[in-house]
């Protein structure tokens, strides 16, 4: 999976765009961008336009971002293919995070 990483607003907003899939391989190198850059951010937008997949493990980081979030702003979810809406769905996420 590649992530793309851009920041705004003096620092204060960053969108990170994934593209490839997002499974217990790739997991923790999101966690391990998110742990790095969440610090000082406001608002943070996962953008998932080229997000093929998503898995248990991918879920899981999201909710931990979405944690760190609601203390600190927002954490928005955009451009989610239908194959992903339907896992969030199905796993009750489409009530946890702001999905655009």
């Amino acid at each position: 999976m590649n992530i793309t990483k851009t920041e705004a607003n003096n620092g204060k907003e960053l969108t990170l765009s994934l593209d490839g899939r997002l499974d217990t391989t790739t997991a923790p190198q999101l966690e391990a961008e998110l742990r790095s850059a969440l610090d000082g951010i406001e608002n943070l937008t996962i953008d998932m336009e080229k997000l093929v997949y998503i898995s248990s493990a991918g879920l899981r980081v999201l909710l931990k971002a979405q944690k760190v979030m609601n203390k600190q702003g927002k954490m928005t979810v955009k451009n989610v293919s239908q194959e992903i809406k339907d896992v969030f769905e199905v796993t009750g996420f489409d009530e946890l995070l702001n999905i655009e």
